[in-house]
This record gives C-alpha cells, structure tokens and sequence, in this order.
C-alpha cells in the first residue's frame, strides 16, 4: 500500500510512525508534514487546505489511502471530493466533520436524540447572550459555534469572565466566523476524558479511553490549550460506566447520524465529563486527537492499517488491539503558548532523549532551520512514553523531557495525576 498522511503535527507524526510498522505499507507520504517525519514519509510541499491539488497527488501517484490527521480539512469537505473522484481516504465527508464543526448542529442532534449533554442555549447576537447572562446567571461555558483549533471554548465561572468570553467572540471576534454564532451551556464538573472510536456508519471499534489534560499550567490552572498532555488506559473508569459510554453516548451518536442520512467513516472522538448523573458529552470530534493520538499510537500493537480498516477486512479483536501497561504523551510547548510565542529557537537533546527505552519524540511545531531544528508552533513537541505501570510510563516521559531544551520552554509536570490517584 501506498499511504497519504495529511497533517503536520505530532498526532499525524504518530500516526505515520505506527503506519510504518505495518507490513502491508510500502510508502507513506506526508503533507505538509514535518522534520520528525523524514526518516519514514516523503514529505510535500501541499498545505492541508489545498483540497483539489492533494486529490490530484493521490489520483496521480495512485494512492492506497489517504488518512486525515487534522479538522480542517475535514470540515472542508477533502472526504466528499476523494469519494467523488472514487479515491479511497479515511474520515467523514463535510456533513459528518459538522458534528465537530458546528457546536450549535452538534448540540441540536444530541438535543433531539437524547444524547446525555449539558442544558444549552444558542446566540447570534451579542446582546441576547448578555441578557441570557444576566437571567441565567453562572458558572457556564461559552463555546464559539465554528472551529477554534480547541481554544474556543471559555470555562467562566463568574459573570465577568462570562461577559468578556461573549464580547471577545462576537464582538472583537477574535476566532474570525467561528464565533458568529455561540453557545451557552451549563458547566459540568467532574473528571472530562475521551472516547475514540474507529467507525463505519454505526459500525464501531473502540479504542481504549484516554484523558487530556487542557489547561496549560499544574493544577488545571491557566488558559485552555490544544492540549499539555494525555494518558491511557483510565483506572478510575470502571467496565460499567465504559460501557455506558459506548451505549449512551457513542452508539447513539452514530444512530442519530445514520437517521439524519448522514454516512458517517471515520474517527468519532467524544470529550466527555463523569458527572454525578452519569457520563455526560461535553463536545464531539471527527478525527484523531492530539495529543491522545500519541498516547494511544505508543500502546496499540496491532497493525495501524488493519484497525483503520477493520469493517472492510478481517475482524479486529479489540484485547489484542493492546499491549498490557499504560502510555503517557508530554506536550513540550513554547514560552507564552497559548498566547504569543517566539519562533526560531534551537532545539536540544532529542537524539538523547530517543535513545531512552520505550521512548519516542512526536514533532509537533518544528522546522529545519540551515540543516538545524528549531521550533515553528506552540506546541513544539510531544513525548510519549510506555511502561507496565502507569508510574513507570510517566517517570520514562519526564526522563525524556528533562533530556530536551528550547528557550522559553514549559510543560506540566503533573500530566496523569489522577490515573495514579488511583494506582
């Protein structure tokens, strides 16, 4: 097979670092991708927005399949127009990517379906918001309608923050369209995890529950990121509230699609809070989640391709989809992300940091700079980690993490803390 990668992240390094072991790929191609993956893919000057021209480079080099790493595309339709161009490509058309594209249509089918969500309310006016505000009152969360690369989403337990998160989102809109149209919903408290299914119409194989840590500093404390950090499997989630998950939440997801008519393939992965009241859906994604996809890629023994492909091939047994232990992914981040940051800076110790066991280094904002590595994002890098403990997988990825330097960089030193609550 001939495999096209679309992303330049960590989670896509990963995805290609786990394609390349299988035996039935025998080249991968990655666009744009990055320095990280040079020693498996051939990487291409094509940006992931440019729909018609990676089609074309997959019709043209004869492309086996195409896997999408990022929203974006996705959202923009890169599914419909592969399909219609009979091009095999893994991930839903734009109808389906607007379960995550749209939190108001994603709210409103949940809604319809009794789908296990918070109490919301949709705006597309500041002043009506406000005034919901005020009669309301907090704590809520405001999430931008459209795609905000994670960051749209305002925890506010107070009316200022409340009022500020409206005024920045529909007023100074600073997520551009996305904030158009927002959402108000009721906050939720307890553990938020994840719930990653590969799935073909309601068709679905689960993947072991994972959980991010958003926030950017210790404690849960500072601005929401695009993620500081993950870890699976969960000791805290018993075998009857998983299962919960799956009937509650991700089977009836897939119904309440099925019976909108909308075909939906791909990645469904829920972020989802344990409430008092049971698991509740705190919002859906349509692809691969950075940085759970790490965590899950340095676990997961059994060949990539064949877990992608599972309703077309011979069936995946889900216990021989792992290795017995747990696996930690560390986002290594930029000084000021996620706000601003510099760009530029030299990059050290990941030779050294790779040499440790049970180890890999996920590029996830790097560029080669005069032959050297710098950094290019706010997230730079990602360590995962794997060990038969869950200690042992987090001791191996801080070892690795101490091993590398940028300027400016931070990283959250208590990533899995409430896996080992438990242990």
């Amino acid at each position: 097979m001939q495999v096209l990668v679309i992303g330049s992240g960590a989670r896509e390094h990963a995805l290609v670092w786990k394609l390349s072991q299988s035996h039935h790929v025998t080249q991968i191609y990655a666009a744009p991708g990055n320095p990280g993956m040079i020693p498996y893919a051939e990487c291409l000057p094509l940006n992931v927005t440019q729909l018609t021209q990676l089609a074309d480079f997959a019709e043209r080099t004869h492309i086996d399949l195409t896997l999408v790493g990022p929203e974006v595309p996705l959202i923009a339709g890169i599914a419909d127009i592969f399909r219609q161009r009979g091009l095999p490509i893994f991930g839903p058309g734009a109808m389906g990517a607007s379960l995550e594209g749209s939190k108001a249509f994603a709210k409103q089918l949940m809604a319809e379906a009794g789908i296990p969500t918070a109490q919301y309310r949709t705006f597309t006016q500041a002043q009506a918001a406000f005034a919901y505000l005020e009669e309301h009152g907090v704590p809520v969360v405001v999430k931008a309608d459209g795609n905000a690369a994670g960051k749209g989403a305002i925890v506010a337990l107070d009316m200022e923050t409340a009022r500020d998160a409206v005024h920045q989102m529909m007023i100074e809109r600073v997520f551009g369209e996305a904030g158009d149209v927002i959402v108000i919903e009721d906050y939720l408290q307890g553990d938020e995890i994840s719930a990653t299914v590969v799935c073909k119409g309601t068709h679905y194989l689960p993947l072991t529950l994972t959980q991010d840590h958003k926030r950017a500093l210790d404690g849960d404390q500072g601005l929401n990121t695009g993620g500081m950090g993950a870890f699976t499997p969960l000791p805290f989630v018993d075998k009857s509230t998983e299962a919960q998950i799956y009937r509650t939440i991700v089977a009836a997801t897939l119904q309440a699609l099925k019976a909108r008519r909308i075909d939906f393939s791909g990645v469904l992965y829920s972020n989802i809070m344990l409430t008092h009241c049971g698991p509740m859906v705190l919002e859906h994604n349509t692809r691969f989640g950075d940085p759970e996809t790490q965590a899950l890629m340095m676990l997961m023994q059994e060949d990539l391709v064949r877990v992608l492909e599972f309703a077309d091939v011979l069936p995946v047994k889900r216990n021989t989809l792992w290795r017995p232990g747990y696996s930690v992914s560390i986002t290594l981040a930029s000084g000021g992300y996620p706000g601003t940051y510099r760009t530029g800076l030299p990059i050290k110790g990941i030779e050294e940091a790779s040499r440790l066991a049970d180890v890999q280094i996920f590029h996830a904002g790097t560029a080669l700079q005069d032959g050297k590595l710098v950094t290019a994002g706010g997230r730079v890098l990602s360590v995962a980690a794997y060990g038969v403990t869950l200690q042992e997988a987090v001791t191996r990825a801080y070892e690795a993490s101490s091993c590398i330097s940028f300027e400016g960089m931070h990283y959250r030193r208590d990533i899995a803390h409430r896996g080992l609550q438990e242990m």
